[in-house]
């Protein structure tokens, strides 16, 4: 179920609300599809993420593989930062003329996270997932920055 629901965030409604967006109102695609990715990839996936870090700490501590329950506040105070980059993200739609930059701080935090995965031997499966969509969703915003310069602030 978490693959699931992280492969919907960052890959499968990104795509479908970007060519819907493409569709109703058109717009440059690397624009169009980097404000999706920051909305669905930033917005809901780090502000479900920092709520679930929150109130659940020993989650994400076992993603990771972290036996000790000392490192729970840890992970409390990573949901804080999810939490704010997500929300952050959230505005996306709203503020159009911030639109993708909203979602950069929480697409360099992905690109990190993912690249420092990468090198981690023994990832489960979550990880791994986690890993990947990491990388693709902080893909999917620089897009939308070149999108944005192109078409001008």
């Amino acid at each position: 179920m978490y693959a699931f629901i992280i492969l919907l965030q960052t890959l499968i409604l990104p795509l479908v609300s970007g060519a819907i967006h493409l569709l109703v109102a058109g717009g440059n695609p690397l624009l169009v599809f980097g404000i999706w990715w920051g909305f669905w990839g930033v917005g809901i996936r780090l502000g479900l993420a920092g709520v679930s870090q929150i109130m659940k700490p020993d989650r994400t501590r076992r993603i990771l593989g972290v036996e000790a329950t000392d490192a729970n506040q840890i992970v409390q105070e990573l949901g804080y930062a999810n939490l704010g980059m997500g929300v952050t993200a959230l505005a996306i739609p709203f503020l159009p003329t911030w639109s993708v930059l909203l979602a950069v701080p929480g697409a360099i935090f992905l690109l990190l996270a993912g690249v420092r995965h990468i090198a981690k031997p023994g990832k489960g499966a979550a990880e791994q997932v986690a890993t990947w969509t990491d990388l693709l969703v902080f893909l999917g915003v620089l897009a939308g920055v070149v999108g944005l310069a192109i078409v001008g602030w």
